[in-house]
């Protein structure tokens, strides 16, 4: 069956035109998510040989843009350059191309030569998956969306929790497009937070305005956090628990503090 799998959507994307298999991938990850829409600029890391480029510009039909250390060949509307993704030039030139004001997606499909010591893979993948993630936090819109293939393995967890402290939302998916013996899964992260702040970060804050609900209200670098049940004037060590696109949410996990107390105003 997965022999079957493979060679079918092997011959749908050599009938239709696209450079590999995975076009499928990202078709299916589309149409239950809904990553990319009309309009949208679109950047892919380790976009060789551009099965990806090609399908994302048949949904945005606006800005769409490839890096790879490899060369790829030319996709009409789609702009090409070889660059490394950990390089600060590489994120420069990203954004002299989409404009300062960011992607509104990122995608990557890139996956590490396979050794075949799976741990080893595993942790090259985890490797890259980071460095991609570092670059989309540079280089997306705020609210925008995120797209990465991970090999799952132990380390699998820990780099979806750093994409949810990233993110308002954040699933794992399974195209059918992919092998049913493969260990491959993509995170999605929707709605990428601008916020100066993290889940599980500690402050000590005095509440010296309550909001229509009862809940304190105080300010983080100009950042709004609600804090529940709390009374006006509390000096307060608060746990950020939630974080939106424009305030936050956290707890109380230490009362009555000090006036020594180190504070955020």
């Amino acid at each position: 069956m997965a022999r079957d799998r493979r060679d079918f959507y092997y011959h749908q994307a050599k009938e239709k035109g696209y450079r590999s298999r995975a076009s499928f991938k990202l078709k299916q990850i589309n149409e239950k998510h809904h990553v990319i829409k009309h309009g949208d600029s679109v950047v892919d890391l380790g976009a060789a040989p551009g099965g990806w480029l090609q399908v994302a510009k048949e949904l945005s039909k606006g800005k769409v843009l490839g890096v790879d250390l490899q060369r790829i060949k030319p996709i009409e509307g789609v702009q090409t350059f070889r660059g490394d993704l950990n390089a600060d030039s590489t994120i420069k030139r990203i954004i002299k191309i989409v404009g300062e004001e960011g992607a509104d997606v990122v995608l990557c499909d890139a996956a590490p030569n396979l050794s075949g010591n799976w741990p080893y893979d595993h942790a090259r993948s985890i490797e890259l998956t980071s460095s991609a993630l570092e670059c989309a936090k540079k280089i997306l819109k705020p609210k925008g969306i995120f797209v990465v293939k991970v090999f799952q393995g132990d380390m699998f967890q820990t780099y979806l929790n750093k994409v949810k402290d990233n993110f308002v939302r954040t699933v794992a998916y399974s195209p059918k497009a992919s092998r049913a013996q493969s260990a491959e899964i993509y995170v999605i992260g929707k709605k990428f937070l601008t916020a100066p702040l993290h889940r599980g970060e500690e402050f000590v804050v005095r509440i010296d305005k309550l909001g229509s609900n009862g809940d304190g209200v105080v300010l983080i670098e100009r950042f709004v956090v609600f804090v529940k049940e709390v009374e006006l004037g509390e000096r307060v060590r608060i746990k950020i628990e939630d974080i939106k696109p424009n305030f936050a949410f956290a707890n109380v996990v230490e009362r009555n503090l000090a006036e020594s107390s180190e504070q955020v105003e």
